[in-house]
């Protein structure tokens, strides 16, 4: 959630130290500005936060496997400005988005090396910076963006063989590739993904489009998810990442529903 709705909703945050991603951070004007008053700002809002804090690394018209290498180095950029502000607010977790597209599925396996391109391309990006996340304590969660392949983006990750490049879902998105492009049920994400799925972004949508919408609006199917998520020992961060900030929570009866209730 951005600063503004944790304000709102600082108190509920605190009680139970609950997971939490910060969004302040994604755009270049911040970037590219003086983002420490945001950094003193989170940082008072979090005063007596002792939960898992993690934020939203930059995305917007950024590919991890850029073939520009001028392009590439701002990626790079990017990516380290993430891991600046991670260390400035205490973060140990940046979710950044996967390379891989539905164009990418369907094709990669038709051209020569176009797979082990991929992997290459994005350890050109993220190699420079990778010691600097280790040391910071900061894990790097690839989050599914249009994969339809739910291993693709698992074995990028593990080709890292960090500590600091680490796996995430969307739940919505892995729901509009299943609706839309035939790739498998949420709950096969994370049972492909395993303990290396250490974030989860949970919202509900329908399978066309990625909704955001607050848990018992949309079709994602709850139980299976949950039921994989139990079976994981890496207990993954899980962050709900809904548009409707003031309908954040789901009705009681439909955790009930999950047997999800406290």
């Amino acid at each position: 959630m951005p600063l503004d709705v944790l304000e709102a909703h600082r108190d509920w945050i605190i009680a139970d130290q609950r997971d939490l991603e910060l969004q302040d951070f994604i755009t270049a004007d911040v970037l590219n500005g003086d983002w420490m008053p945001l950094v003193h700002r989170a940082r008072t809002l979090l005063d007596g936060y002792a939960g898992r804090l993690g934020i939203h690394g930059p995305f917007w018209g950024l590919s991890l496997a850029n073939p520009d290498p001028d392009l590439r180095a701002l990626v790079t950029r990017r990516m380290e400005q993430g891991l600046e502000i991670c260390e400035a607010v205490g973060a140990t977790q940046m979710v950044i988005h996967s390379p891989y597209s539905t164009w990418m599925h369907h094709n990669l396996d038709g051209l020569p090396n176009a797979r082990q391109n991929v992997v290459d391309l994005v350890h050109a990006t993220l190699d420079p910076i990778i010691s600097r996340a280790e040391g910071a304590n900061v894990t790097m969660v690839l989050e599914n963006i249009e994969d339809k392949d739910p291993d693709a983006r698992c074995d990028l990750a593990r080709s890292f063989d960090s500590s600091a490049v680490k796996v995430s879902i969307d739940t919505g998105h892995a729901h509009y590739a299943h609706g839309s492009t035939g790739a498998p049920p949420v709950d096969y994400f994370v049972h492909r993904a395993g303990d290396l799925l250490e974030h989860i972004h949970i919202q509900d949508a329908d399978g066309y489009a990625d909704r955001h919408w607050a848990v018992g609006k949309g079709t994602v199917n709850w139980h299976a998810i949950f039921t994989a998520i139990a079976k994981l020992e890496s207990e993954p961060r899980l962050i709900m990442e809904i548009r409707d900030k003031a309908g954040i929570l789901p009705s009681a009866e439909y955790l009930s529903s999950l047997q999800l209730a406290r």
